[in-house]
């Protein structure tokens, strides 16, 4: 598998079994939580491709894989930082 580039990664925070963002990467509402189950992260943890639905702007991510931090994604969410 090819290395997902960090452009194409975005932070989210848990508390207790919430999952949400400071900020949606598409319409930059703050603190958009998330209609993510625990399964559902715990897939994305393991690497299992996750499907995510934004309720700010009914954006919706396709989450490649998930470590502690960042969602990583199929497409980019930030500039990328030369």
């Amino acid at each position: 598998m090819d290395v997902i580039p960090f452009s194409h990664t975005w932070p989210y925070e848990r508390q207790f079994d919430d999952i949400y963002f400071q900020s949606c990467p598409f319409c930059g509402q703050e603190n958009v939580l998330l209609n993510m189950k625990k399964s559902e992260l715990n897939q994305a943890l393991e690497g299992i491709k996750t499907s995510v639905n934004l309720p700010c702007c009914r954006g919706r991510l396709t989450i490649l894989e998930a470590d502690q931090d960042y969602f990583w994604t199929n497409k980019p969410l930030r500039k990328d930082e030369a």
